[in-house]
């Protein structure tokens, strides 16, 4: 018997959501550390990076952009596969949707793990899937996929969509306005707000925050947690979370080395990081994830292993289990 609730099934308190504009055309849809949505409105088109969870849940964000434009949302950009981020995206189909947008190396990860995925959040975190019966059945499928860059002009502001390198998952992608420096990050960055490293590439993210750095944003949308503004914050954002991945994968890593076993690393590792991180959002919900990952990184795995909803379980009993 487990300890503690498995994941965050337990989390059941909703969270304050902010619309605030953060440029002439860019805004950002936070919900104290619950995942974030962003906003870029051009003269023609609008766009959404990243859904929400379900449509009912969308449709608050569509609501709150209509209060400031009525021009067609006509672009979905998914800033990587998971479920949290992308079942929402049929709520906008009546709001003159054209196209949902995803790198090749994110449809690549859909195709591969999209159903199993689904399951998976929706037994973790159910309070994040409100009204999930509002999903339709199967998967968000991207209509436009690419690699390398994608522009595109919404009238007025151009947006340009790219992947910095590999770190929450292999396929994240951001958006990012030249015109106004305001980036989009998806779950490369996290403000106060634990990363969730399941699907990640321990090696590569600090490079891909690097990458990131050099763009200079004057704000900065994180996946989770407030929208960082100014430089100061814009670098707090970048600095915590990558303090967070190489903190977490240094101390795997260790004990991969000293022959330790899986529930001995997590152990020690969550002891070592709590004092500075533990007061960070879903700390207690990311870390068996976490260090699940990194454990079979640092054993040589470089692609994850597809977390299905009978994997979540017996790796929360192996790990939180009395």
């Amino acid at each position: 018997m487990s300890t503690k609730a498995f994941a965050s099934q337990a989390d059941l308190e909703e969270k304050k959501v902010t619309f605030e504009r953060l440029s002439e055309h860019a805004w950002a849809y936070t919900a104290e550390g619950d995942p974030n949505t962003g906003i870029v409105i051009g003269r023609d088109a609008a766009m959404v990076i990243d859904t929400q969870a379900t449509p009912v849940m969308a449709a608050d964000v569509i609501r709150r952009i209509r209060e400031v434009s009525q021009v067609p949302i006509k672009y979905v950009l998914l800033s990587h596969y998971h479920a949290v981020r992308v079942l929402g995206a049929s709520a906008f189909k009546a709001e003159g949707l054209e196209q949902v947008i995803a790198s090749e190396a994110t449809l690549a990860l859909i195709r591969e793990r999209g159903e199993q995925d689904k399951a998976s959040e929706i037994g973790r975190f159910p309070r994040l899937f409100r009204n999930v019966e509002s999903v339709p059945p199967g998967l968000t499928w991207p209509t436009l996929t690419f690699n390398g860059r994608l522009t595109l002009d919404l009238g007025g502001v151009t947006v340009e969509m790219f992947s910095p390198g590999r770190g929450h998952t292999a396929g994240d992608t951001v958006a990012w306005l030249p015109g106004e420096r305001v980036l989009f990050s998806g779950d490369l960055v996290e403000f106060d707000a634990t990363p969730y490293c399941g699907d990640a590439h321990f090696a590569d993210w600090p490079a891909t925050l690097d990458a990131i750095a050099r763009l200079d944003a004057a704000a900065l949308v994180p996946g989770r947690g407030p929208a960082l503004k100014g430089a100061e914050q814009v670098a707090a954002g970048l600095a915590g979370t990558r303090a967070f991945v190489s903190e977490l994968y240094a101390a795997v890593q260790a004990g991969v080395r000293a022959g330790e076993e899986l529930k001995a690393v997590y152990q020690r590792t969550i002891a070592a990081l709590r004092p500075k991180y533990g007061h960070w959002v879903i700390f207690d919900h990311c870390m068996p994830f976490d260090v699940t990952r990194a454990y079979d990184e640092a054993g040589g795995l470089s692609h994850p292993r597809i977390w299905t909803a009978e994997r979540d379980v017996q790796m929360w009993k192996a790990l939180e289990g009395a």
